[in-house]
């Protein structure tokens, strides 16, 4: 495993360098305030306040870029994790969450260590598409009540059916300043990112409509009327309260929190790649953000991982190493300390349009609609994983989604693999493909080819028994499998052989292999009772040698029968 960039990166470190980073860092600082402080209040819960969102910014994004495979990664809270955190929080409650962050780190280093880095990259893509639209649809969903200023006594449902209930059964306690200046803080954020892209304009959205807010004294609610002042600094850490009773139930949601880190995270990493030309390191990155997440925890802080946007943010900003990473997350520090008390005006439905600015960049409509109008298979994990997202819960969404993919995809696999009979196909392509038919010229009679094309998994397992067993001629005395194109051989498929072999055996009919790839045959030769009844002389090289074997062995079949 390589170790984290921002130890390479220090080795040519100079004064022009942290300048660099010094600039990216406080604006990546700076544009990650608003969004930490949303992303906490998005999950519902009372037990989450905006302070715990910049605690996680701070501590999970500085160990991230202190231990991370990336030179660009901003670590942080994402609108990932806002669906299952509420999830968890409703059935454990906070201390539960704390220890399935926790634990999601722990997921995270041993992804690291095990190098499943680039494994992870092979998650589907409508899958991740589908889960990320829908938990864009859920994060908006949870902001309808902030964005209206509805009254609504009590918590507001979780679940998307009951929730859109309530939010129509209390439609008549609009507060009409409430709704204006969430409108007013998507405008401000919409003018200044089209004529000011360079400069933090969700900030700058928060920070108009709070002016107003304070200015005009507007009846609405704010950080400080529902949460109180915010502290002054970080927590002292601490060991979550872990309930062991329900530890077996915190694996799961643990689990789906890592894999959906490790997801943002190589994707962010990626990204920062393409815009920059770097590589960075899969399995290094997991291994930081598993120690980040666990350092969140033990400030009580919230899931992390690598923030896209604000990693894009920081390169175009001029950064040049981790360092503007460890800079972002000091920033965030020296603004909770020193200005803390300033963010209990921010109101409420300010961070609600931030939101709404988010969910839409998060739900990729047009790469929504583009997979929805691609092949059909593709199409319902698509819509299958979005639709379990919304209604049912996202670790259902992730599971389903991923497994119904898998089964897909060994479909689609097991269609390309085939079984062919040198034999009968060489009869009907002669003139077309002369070298076929000059083995078909000097093939015996009492000799079968079959062609076996694609892996040989378990998937094509069904269809080699179909072909091969039902196509054996009972007068042959032997059979060449001509595995050339067979790049892949499992278990199943190792286990087709030896029943065959097995068959063969039964009839007097000697079987051969020829054209094996490295790595069918490395599984081949690790079955020791199978080669031994194979015997490595029958494994040729080719089908020339194979039919030179064959010749070989009627020479000595012939000799004995004469003797």
């Amino acid at each position: 495993m390589h170790a984290p960039s921002l130890f390479k990166s220090l080795r040519e470190y100079n004064r022009k360098t942290f300048l660099a980073d010094l600039t990216s860092g406080l604006t990546v600082g700076v544009v990650a305030l608003p969004l930490a402080m949303a992303f906490a209040i998005a999950c519902g819960c009372s037990e989450i306040t905006p302070s715990t969102g910049l605690v996680t910014a701070v501590v999970a994004g500085f160990m991230i870029s202190l231990l991370g495979g990336s030179k660009f990664q901003i670590g942080g809270p994402t609108g990932a994790f806002v669906v299952i955190i509420a999830g968890v929080v409703a059935s454990f409650g906070f201390s539960g969450l704390v220890m399935c962050t926790l634990l999601a780190g722990l997921f995270l280093i041993l992804f690291g260590v095990f190098r499943m880095g680039s494994l992870i990259k092979f998650i589907p893509f409508p899958v991740t598409t589908g889960f990320t639209s829908g938990i864009a649809v859920t994060i908006f969903c949870t902001q309808v009540k902030d964005l209206l200023g509805l009254q609504i006594d009590g918590a507001v449902p979780a679940e998307f059916i009951s929730k859109w209930g309530c939010y129509f059964a209390h439609i008549n306690t609009i507060n009409p300043w409430a709704v204006g200046l969430s409108l007013l803080t998507i405008a401000v954020i919409l003018i200044v990112k089209r004529f000011w892209p360079r400069l933090p304009f969700m900030l700058i959205g928060m920070l108009v409509s709070t002016v107003v807010c304070c200015v005009f004294n507007l009846p609405v609610e704010t950080i400080g009327s529902r949460f109180g002042e915010l502290p002054h600094g970080l927590p002292a850490p601490s060991l979550p309260t872990v309930d062991w009773a329900h530890l077996p139930e915190l694996i799961q949601p643990a689990f789906v929190i890592a894999l959906l880190a490790a997801i943002e995270s190589l994707l962010s990493a990626s990204v920062a790649d393409g815009m920059t030309g770097s590589r960075h390191h899969p399995n290094t990155e997991l291994v930081g953000q598993g120690v980040g997440n666990i350092c969140s925890a033990l400030f009580g802080g919230l899931p992390a991982t690598g923030a896209i946007a604000r990693t894009a943010t920081n390169i175009r900003a001029g950064a040049r190493t981790p360092v503007s990473g460890l800079i972002h997350a000091l920033t965030l520090l020296l603004i909770l300390m020193l200005l803390g008390q300033y963010a209990a005006m921010v109101p409420l439905a300010a961070l609600a349009g931030i939101l709404v600015i988010v969910c839409w960049n998060m739900a990729e409509v047009s790469t929504f609609t583009h997979l929805l109008t691609g092949p059909r298979q593709d199409a319902v994990v698509l819509a299958l994983t979005f639709v379990l997202t919304v209604l049912i819960d996202l670790v259902v969404a992730v599971e389903v989604g991923v497994v119904l993919a898998s089964l897909l995809f060994i479909g689609r696999m097991a269609q390309i693999s085939n079984v062919e009979s040198v034999s009968n196909v060489l009869e009907d392509d002669e003139e077309e493909n002369p070298a076929r038919s000059r083995y078909l010229r000097e093939i015996p009679d009492n000799v079968e080819v079959f062609d076996v094309q694609g892996p040989f998994f378990f998937g094509a397992v069904e269809q080699f028994k179909d072909r091969v067993f039902r196509s054996v001629e009972h007068d042959v005395d032997y059979i060449l499998l001509r595995l050339r194109l067979v790049p892949a051989l499992d278990a199943s498929g190792l286990h087709a052989l030896e029943d065959f072999q097995a068959y063969c055996g039964r009839r007097g009919i000697t079987l051969l292999l020829c054209g094996v790839q490295k790595q069918p045959m490395k599984v081949i030769r690790r079955d020791r009772e199978f080669m031994e009844v194979l015997t490595m002389e029958n494994v040729c090289e080719n089908i020339d040698a194979a039919l030179e074997r064959i010749k070989q062995l009627e020479k000595v079949r012939k000799t004995v029968e004469r003797g």
